[in-house]
């Protein structure tokens, strides 16, 4: 699936939700599918800064893919990188770098968060970039 494919996947199904509170439990349940996190490795330098709630993201290349795995303390902001990570995981630097991040428009999901939840998924956006940035 390409990039742009996976990003339609998203809308696709977000828009199978007519209200915000049912567009949360998918979130929530989103996050209950992320891989286990182990605890050795919720370390600072693995923190995402600019999150109210603590959340871990750690990575490994993989065939020259960027392979991504976190974990939150918070049931949505765990939903919230567990869906970033979905589309942005098993990609190149390169592709991760032509995405304008423009999804979480379409679902209407930073619109739809509190201040801080908005500004903890413009650092989790943040730091996807600088990985690849760093890593291409």
């Amino acid at each position: 699936m390409t990039l742009q494919e996976a990003e339609n996947a998203v809308v696709e199904e977000f828009s199978m939700y007519d209200e915000w509170l049912d567009k949360y439990e998918y979130l929530i349940e989103l996050g209950k599918s992320l891989e286990d996190y182990p605890e050795s490795e919720k370390t600072e330098d693995k923190l995402i800064r600019g999150c109210q709630s603590r959340v871990w993201l750690d990575y490994h290349i993989e065939e020259g893919k960027i392979v991504f795995n976190a974990d939150s303390d918070a049931i949505i902001t765990k939903g919230i990188i567990s869906l970033l990570i979905g589309i942005y995981s098993g990609r190149t630097p390169q592709e991760i770098l032509s995405s304008d991040f423009s999804v979480v428009e379409k679902i209407g999901l930073k619109e739809n968060l509190s201040p801080t939840r908005a500004n903890g998924l413009v650092s989790m956006i943040a730091k996807i970039r600088e990985v690849a940035t760093v890593n291409a």
